[in-house]
């Protein structure tokens, strides 16, 4: 008889369901090419490197002014499974959305098992806090801030929209104006389940705090979701359920499934301003 350990899988399929590594070859050309473009930005265009936002080293954010005055603020909270890549891989949109109107921001945090997955939301919201303070310095408008992420940065995005901790920082509830989420994770149950807590020592107490599902946007805003075709059922399930939930508290959510693409590349179509997701991504931020 099987063991069921979540839905109707064992461990070893949900293993497999959780692991956004096995639904590719190889993640070292989208892992470089993350680098480079986002190494080419910091050449081509102005920017501020490495400034803090908080008391420890990984604290720290890049950003890229708009041009003009008053514009929108997109800020990228990078992916890895909370416990890969930085800042400095993720800005490789910086052109196009620079080029469309806006500022960019990278989120730097802290990597597990160093710290847990609640401390690198912390991080992430006091990132996000220091955007809206310092909106004026990227020529930005701290009314206009679209909170992008992929994989468990999107599930970190989902978490910077939820109600209840903005006052924390002297910040308006429901600060956040929209948000594109790619790949994302929403709810924690499986990964605390699976192999993936290795690393993340979630028990069901905090996997249910920390699950955007459970706590969703503030306020209802525009959104855009979306995973890569050969995303493991579980991936594709999650972003699903949580764009329903949303829609169902009135937010104005597109999904798409960007073809040809995969887990680890699909946020670098946003390096191309014609690519379906970047056009849907520009039009939630109002661009």
């Amino acid at each position: 008889m099987t063991n069921h350990v979540y839905r109707y899988w064992d461990q070893a399929e949900l293993n497999r369901q959780m692991s956004a590594r096995g639904t590719v070859p190889d993640i070292t050309p989208m892992m470089e090419a993350y680098a480079r473009e986002s190494a080419a930005m910091r050449d081509a265009l102005p920017c501020e490197l490495n400034v803090a936002f908080g008391p420890t080293p990984a604290e720290r954010l890049d950003f890229f002014p708009a041009t003009n005055t008053g514009a929108p603020i997109s800020v990228f909270i990078h992916g890895g499974y909370w416990r890969m890549l930085d800042a400095a891989d993720s800005t490789f949109m910086a052109r196009t959305f620079v080029e469309a109107g806006a500022a960019v921001v990278a989120l730097n945090y802290a990597l597990a098992p160093t710290v847990s997955v609640e401390e690198i939301v912390r991080q992430c919201r006091a990132g996000l806090a220091w955007v809206y303070k310092n909106a004026a310095r990227m020529n930005g408008d701290a009314a206009r801030i679209h909170v992008s992420g992929s994989s468990a940065g999107g599930h970190l995005g989902a978490m910077m929209l939820s109600s209840g901790w903005a006052q924390d920082y002297g910040l308006p509830e429901g600060f956040v104006q929209s948000a594109s989420l790619l790949s994302g994770l929403f709810d924690l149950e499986p990964v605390q389940l699976s192999n993936c807590n290795e690393w993340l020592n979630l028990d069901a107490a905090s996997a249910a705090r920390m699950s955007p599902q459970s706590h969703l946007p503030a306020r209802p805003m525009p959104l855009l979701i979306s995973y890569a075709p050969n995303e493991t059922e579980e991936f594709k399930r999650q972003s699903e359920c949580y764009a329903a939930a949303c829609r169902a508290i009135g937010c104005e959510v597109e999904i798409i499934c960007e073809t040809s693409t995969n887990h680890f590349d699909l946020p670098l179509r946003f390096i191309d301003r014609n690519a379906a997701l970047t056009k849907a991504a520009l039009r939630v931020m109002g661009l």
